[in-house]
């Protein structure tokens, strides 16, 4: 394990059967719809490349780059797009991609701005979901593991760019962070 790290939250075994039941459920859900699946960058691209190799269906991918916590733990509440999408989705079926749903702002910036493109349906597969720090009024329609308020890293997800290539996800000493309080 990492000396960073406090404690292992979810294990990779659990990542891997947590990853095999949301494709499972993607491709009963998505079957004859060819989905446009949008990553978004840069925490979701190790869940996004897991879980469309266990999706049985037609489907299309894309990426979306977003600002909304600068180099630190919160969320600014201001959502930048850094990078927007290849893919035109007016009509289209729209699965966003998230590694982590907290507060659910810039989840909600992002799902009207695909219901304002004309997207014929958006749907938020997310593999973290912290509902006790919701602060936006989102629907995060398929979760990987619910966890508690706690700062986490690995499997794509960071704390200044650091510990997104653990296999697991674990729970960072706060010693790691805490000059960020002082």
């Amino acid at each position: 394990m990492n000396p960073d790290i406090e404690e292992v939250l979810i294990s990779a075994e659990e990542i891997d059967a947590a990853v095999k039941r949301l494709g499972q459920e993607l491709t009963k859900d998505y079957q004859d719809k060819n989905p446009v699946v949008v990553c978004i960058l840069r925490g979701s691209v190790v869940f996004l490349a897991d879980l469309v190799r266990q999706m049985q269906c037609p489907l299309e991918i894309d990426f979306m780059d977003l600002s909304s916590y600068g180099g630190g733990m919160e969320s600014s509440g201001q959502v930048k797009i850094l990078k927007d999408l290849d893919t035109d989705v007016a009509g289209r079926h729209v699965i966003i991609v998230e590694d982590i749903v907290d507060t659910g702002n810039t989840l909600a910036k992002i799902h009207d701005l695909f219901l304002h493109r004309q997207a014929e349906s958006v749907k938020v597969v997310s593999f973290l979901n912290k509902p006790e720090r919701r602060t936006a009024n989102v629907t995060v329609d398929y979760v990987g593991v619910e966890i508690p308020d706690k700062f986490v890293v690995g499997y794509g997800m960071d704390f200044d760019e650091q510990y997104r290539g653990l296999p697991y996800i674990g729970i960072l000493k706060p010693n790691v962070y805490a000059h960020l309080f002082n």
